[in-house]
């Protein structure tokens, strides 16, 4: 690699994480990579029928000491913000503030926390004898509560991360789900390599323990309504999904800028590959092939780790498990996680 190249890697030195498996980066590895079958953390009863990864308990305060600012937030900006330090204290830039000063803020957020009394007394009134257009109207008009939902913008992920941790550089939230965390660190990485800043604070949060959003996926069709089953085994009954609560947070950095402070790196961030298909056919299936050769002579050689984010769908996830396991037959050694 010439000179040029090497001065525009993008480098991690930060990751900040917490799941249903733990919290932190060597709590995740030590149950990740031990070689014996892992039984994953599933809560059957909260929500039943259907099952869910639940957050490990987490000391909020530990990251957010204002009560303040933690009364003011929903769960998902605190399992946001309280991921967001980790990772800034992994990278040994939490409290400086001349770094943090520099260090530019992406963000990648679904729709805030909704009124569930509110939603819950609209949904008992529909189908009632009494109900018509004007009561439900009243329950809007008399019970939202316009400061709940203005907190509860997908911005304010953001804004709190901003100002609990002092992340005052740039600021962007991109809003969605998978495609929004891939944007964020695609963007985060195309602008250290073209000189357009050094320093990236990247990542986003998710609170599955939600009966709101369990309804939405609920009268879509898509969710797993029997006991806890893996992701693949789950296809032969229909498939659906298991939502599960997380958060992952990476500093990013170029090499340069890491090098001048003394930072180590977890890794060096390589090509960042997105795109959409039909729904229909095998469309999925072609793109993960495309994208695979595209990737060519930048996957480096030996065993293949592939961290599947499957959602457990029926069609879906059988073409992209058809498509990992095309790569065995053809002599790609790859060790598969979903």
């Amino acid at each position: 690699m010439d000179k040029d190249d090497s001065e525009k890697d993008v480098w991690i030195t930060g990751i900040g994480l917490v799941s249903s498996l733990g919290e932190g980066c060597e709590e995740h590895w030590q149950k990740l990579a031990t070689g014996a079958p892992m039984e994953p953390v599933v809560e059957n009863a909260a929500f039943a029928p259907y099952p869910v990864h639940p957050l490990v308990e987490l000391d909020f305060s530990k990251q957010i000491p204002g009560r303040s600012d933690m009364r003011q937030m929903g769960t998902w900006q605190k399992i946001g913000t309280y991921t967001a330090g980790m990772a800034l204290d992994d990278a040994g830039i939490a409290g400086n503030e001349a770094l943090l000063e520099k260090a530019n803020l992406i963000v990648a957020a679904g729709g805030g926390e909704r009124d569930l009394e509110v939603d819950t007394a609209i949904l008992e009134a529909i189908g009632k004898p009494e109900d018509d257009e004007k009561s439900r109207n009243d329950i809007l008009m008399n019970d939202l509560r316009p400061t709940h939902f203005l907190s509860e913008l997908s911005n304010l992920l953001a804004g709190n991360i901003s100002i609990v941790h002092g992340v005052v550089g740039s600021s962007r939230t991109f809003m969605g789900e998978e495609m929004a965390g891939f944007s964020a660190v695609e963007i985060a990485a195309k602008r250290i390599r073209n000189q357009q800043g050094e320093l990236f604070l990247v990542g986003g949060a998710y609170n599955a323990e939600r009966q709101d959003m369990l309804l939405q996926f609920d009268l879509g069709r898509t969710l797993w309504a029997d006991a806890y089953q893996p992701l693949w085994a789950r296809q032969a009954g229909g498939g659906g999904m298991v939502l599960g609560s997380v958060s992952a947070f990476l500093v990013l950095e170029s090499k340069k800028h890491a090098l001048a402070r003394g930072a180590k790196p977890y890794a060096k961030l390589g090509k960042i590959l997105s795109g959409r298909s039909k729904r229909n056919g095998n469309g999925a299936t072609q793109l993960a092939k495309q994208q695979f050769e595209t990737l060519g002579d930048d996957l480096p050689p030996g065993p293949l780790g592939c961290l599947s984010g499957a959602s457990g769908i029926k069609d879906t996830t059988r073409q992209e498990l058809a498509f990992i396991e095309s790569l065995k037959d053809k002599g790609q050694d790859v060790a598969l996680r979903g």
